[in-house]
């Protein structure tokens, strides 16, 4: 029994080493396929720093290169437009120096019109002057004359009147004494006269006072006394008044007499007075008639004189106003001036720079042919040679010289525009090929964002991506490739071979 179940125990434990043989080899090859899976990882993290690196790198060297050859075209430009400032500066420089040298010969020759003008203004005002004051000479030497005239005159008048002041006083002397003697005879003959009426007249009254003392003795006796008493006493009271009356009475018949004596010189000299204050007034007519006539013609020279020196004055300021408008003027000339040389600068500036950067057949030809046939250029000169109406065509007229300008204006605008559409549709193939060569770059790079993004490069068999020298579960190398590893192989070392495509990388 033992010897016939050995045999049939054999077969189990046969099947069950076979059994567990194949699960060693399971596991031998999960854990091959786990190393390798690491081995792969670890090789794709080495690979991708690598390839980042070799990319930073390459990165440097183009942008190294780029810079390099940017900064020397720019140099070339730097140099090129030092260059053509440098010119540009000499001749501007050349432009400005005859610009000066013209403005102060200008400035020469207007320093001297102005002195010039000057001198004459000055000249002019001496001789002005000098007629004013020969013409106040002459009035003042006729205004002398005259008064000299005038005072002889009036002397000689003076002499005159006092002469015949004296004649009339000698005359009315004379004529004063003999109304005196008159006056004393008709006095005496009077005072005689009243004497002797006087007498008469006593002698009567003596008689009919001798009759009425007579016929009234006693009564008169009695008023007599009466009388005599109260003359006595009246006597004796008004005897200082008395004496004060007579002494008052000479005084004023003396003094009437000097007053009837002054009333009458008085009188003769008023007389005289008023005779002499009309001739003075006379005088002083005449005199006041001159003297305003003079005073018209003084006020008609200051008249005039004030009119030549508000003429004159009118004249400084319309020179000064003439000068400072001139003046402004002139600096506003010369800021226009100053815009337009700027403006020249820039343009003989942009004409050198475009001058450097035309090709030969334009500096040959730098006109377009005209596209007009024989007859169309005829009508145009036709058209171009009649006299304008309208104001816009009269000035375009003073600017057909700058035909050709616009000819070569023209032909770089429209290169201008073509060059701006070339630029547009480089730009929009830039930005293309930019945007192809940014997806190479995603495509061959091994980011995480990469990674976690459907790649085509990423996308094969699982079969490729076991290494060809690992061992097979049924011995040998992997079914589907060929032969061993290439000496450039991971196990060789060489870092740029790629295990997926079995071929060394490209970065």
């Amino acid at each position: 029994m033992p010897g016939k179940r050995g045999p049939q125990g054999a077969a189990p434990i046969a099947a069950e080493d076979a059994i567990l043989l194949l699960q060693s080899q399971a596991l031998a090859e999960e854990e091959a396929a786990k190393k390798k899976g690491k081995m792969l990882t670890r090789f794709l993290k080495d690979k991708l720093a690598k390839e980042e690196h070799s990319s930073t790198l390459n990165l440097r060297k183009l942008n190294t290169q780029w810079r390099a050859v940017l900064r020397e075209a720019k140099a070339k430009e730097l140099h090129q437009d030092i260059e053509i400032l440098s010119q540009t500066f000499t001749r501007v420089m050349d432009c400005k120096d005859s610009v000066i040298e013209s403005l102060a010969k200008d400035l020469e020759e207007a320093e001297e019109q102005h002195a010039h003008a000057l001198r004459g203004h000055l000249h002019n005002i001496d001789c002005l002057l000098e007629l004013q004051r020969c013409r106040l000479m002459c009035l003042e030497e006729g205004y002398n004359a005259q008064l000299e005239a005038l005072k002889m005159e009036f002397e000689a008048e003076r002499r005159t009147i006092l002469e015949q002041h004296e004649q009339e006083n000698c005359h009315l002397r004379d004529v004063a004494l003999a109304v005196e003697q008159n006056h004393a005879k008709n006095t005496h003959e009077a005072l005689l006269n009243f004497q002797s009426a006087r007498d008469d007249i006593k002698n009567k009254s003596l008689q009919e006072k001798q009759y009425s003392r007579v016929q009234l003795g006693g009564r008169l006796e009695v008023l007599w006394e009466q009388f005599q008493k109260a003359m006595q006493s009246y006597t004796e009271a008004t005897k200082h008044q008395k004496i004060a009356f007579e002494a008052l009475k000479q005084k004023d018949e003396k003094n009437s007499r000097e007053i009837e004596m002054q009333a009458k010189k008085l009188q003769k000299l008023q007389d005289l007075v008023t005779a002499t204050k009309s001739r003075i007034a006379a005088h002083l007519r005449e005199s006041e008639e001159q003297n305003r006539r003079m005073r018209e013609e003084k006020e008609r020279v200051l008249g005039q004189l004030q009119e030549l020196r508000r003429e004159l004055s009118r004249a400084r300021a319309k020179a000064h106003s003439s000068l400072a408008r001139l003046a402004v003027q002139s600096g506003t000339a010369l800021k226009v001036l100053a815009r337009v040389v700027r403006k020249a600068e820039r343009i003989l500036r942009l004409a050198e720079m475009c001058r450097r950067l035309e090709t030969e057949e334009e500096k040959v030809l730098p006109f377009y042919s005209s596209s007009l046939a024989e007859g169309e250029q005829r009508d145009t000169r036709q058209i171009l040679e009649e006299t304008p109406a309208e104001p816009l065509a009269q000035a375009m007229r003073d600017y057909v010289g700058l035909e050709r300008f616009w000819q070569r204006f023209n032909k770089v605008k429209l290169e201008e525009k073509a060059l701006e559409r070339e630029q547009v549709v480089l730009s929009q193939k830039n930005q293309h090929l930019r945007e192809l060569l940014r997806q190479y770059l995603a495509g061959i790079s091994a980011s995480e964002e990469v990674l976690g993004e459907p790649n085509p490069f990423l996308a094969v068999e699982r079969k490729s991506c076991i290494p060809r020298d690992l061992p097979h579960p049924e011995g040998g190398c992997a079914q589907g490739h060929q032969g061993a590893a290439p000496p450039d192989s991971p196990s060789g070392g060489d870092p740029g071979w790629d295990p997926i495509h079995g071929s060394a990388s490209t970065s």
